[in-house]
């Protein structure tokens, strides 16, 4: 069983929200120059995206493998394990980019996911110790850490793009490289033991068994959605964006707003799922997710594009925090791990294939095509949760 201890969730979530700060830093420095660097790099327009989709695919074969380590090792070596990956990567990065070498590039962002897939694990961390009425509350907390990611992404993109004239962007990725140093030293000062050892030879239920739970299922498939559908468009936005004739450092502003978007709900979220129940604020942010869509299919201005994106991360946060929520429900100490890494491989999983879609229905189609693609997803999301409800409603009246 799980000690809680409230004092300590608090003090870790506060370290947590600030290692989401530094990799977001450097997440959002990744989504709005991958793009622009690969379709300065790659042979084929349709391949423009493909690093961001790299680091997706990286993340999903890295999301196992960083969960199963870490109930080895513990959360504090895995979380400095994880942010070294960030620092290696990034310079990784910065000689592709001064090679001019687009394959380069692109495993070197396939690294920086193996980064993302430990630095996810960021909000089950927070859980770990935290009663089940602040449980919610210190998810929200981490991702709030994402607020400050929202200046300090952009930022990092206007100051330091131009910093080696010879290669554009280079200085960014210098940058996320100490970024990501910074966090590994952060990590040092976690007050969070590693669980008894019993964790780590008591395996528990197999996961067949486990995802026997059909509100588990439908919790995996929340996140699935949620996190598809925002990098789906968050992908192609810079492109399109540039595409209609705008500059990059305002491609950079409204990628900033959405990134705040998709984290300032977050001082309250925990709260609204306290009070409705996460099943109502994950359809409300399903249906924020859909105005998005309908937002950008309504013009190619620079308020379509702002509102469209500030919608989508208030809706991606809604939703993905409650199914964060919502997973952490169903399983045991001992399984924790398991069910974890199987969520977020799911999760990244879905992602890769949004990632890799959005170039090439942005390259073949066009921008209307991106947003259109969101509609069908919410619709299956909703009739799960609308399934869910009524088999409750139907087992509450047999009892």
């Amino acid at each position: 069983m799980t000690a809680f201890d409230d004092v300590r969730a608090r003090h870790n979530a506060k370290l947590y929200a600030l290692g989401q700060a530094l990799y977001g830093g450097h997440t959002v420095t990744l989504i709005t120059t991958g793009g622009l660097i690969g379709k300065a790099l790659s042979p084929d327009p349709s391949y423009a995206t493909l690093p961001i989709s790299a680091f997706v695919i990286g993340t999903m074969l890295s999301a196992i493998p960083a969960s199963m380590f870490m109930k080895k090792v513990g959360r504090r070596i895995g979380f400095i394990t994880g942010a070294g990956f960030g620092a290696v990567s990034a310079l990784l990065g910065l000689a592709a980019i001064f090679q001019q070498d687009f394959l380069f590039f692109v495993i070197a962002m396939a690294f920086t996911g193996t980064y993302q897939a430990f630095a996810m694990l960021y909000r089950f961390a927070a859980a770990d110790l935290a009663s089940p009425m602040f449980k919610a509350r210190a998810i929200a907390w981490v991702t709030v850490g994402g607020l400050a990611a929202a200046f300090l992404g952009p930022l990092i993109v206007v100051s330091t793009k131009d910093l080696f004239p010879e290669a554009q962007f280079a200085g960014c990725y210098l940058t996320t490289a100490v970024l990501a140093l910074v966090a590994a030293l952060l990590m040092l000062l976690l007050d969070q033991p590693d669980g008894p050892k019993s964790e780590t030879t008591d395996h528990g239920r197999p996961l067949s068994e486990i995802l026997k739970q059909p509100r588990l299922i439908v919790a995996i498939v929340c996140g699935m959605m949620s996190f598809g559908m925002m990098n789906l468009v968050m992908t192609a936005t810079p492109l399109a964006m540039v595409a209609c004739g705008f500059s990059i450092d305002t491609a950079a502003l409204v990628i900033q707003w959405h990134v705040i978007a998709m984290y300032v709900p977050s001082f309250f979220t925990g709260k609204l799922i306290n009070r409705f129940g996460v099943e109502k604020i994950i359809a409300m942010g399903l249906l924020i997710l859909a105005a998005s869509g309908v937002t950008s299919l309504l013009g190619l201005h620079i308020a379509n594009f702002g509102i469209g994106l500030i919608l989508l991360g208030i809706g991606w946060n809604f939703s993905f925090v409650g199914a964060t929520t919502m997973v952490t429900d169903h399983y045991t100490p001992a399984e924790k791990n398991k069910v974890q890494g199987l969520n977020d491989f799911c999760v990244f999983a879905t992602v890769a294939v949004a990632s890799l879609s959005s170039g090439t229905l942005l390259h073949l189609i066009g921008w209307d095509a991106v947003n259109l693609a969101l509609f069908p997803m919410v619709f299956i999301t909703l009739i799960l949760l609308a399934w869910l409800a009524l088999s409750s409603r139907n087992v509450q009246a047999k009892t």
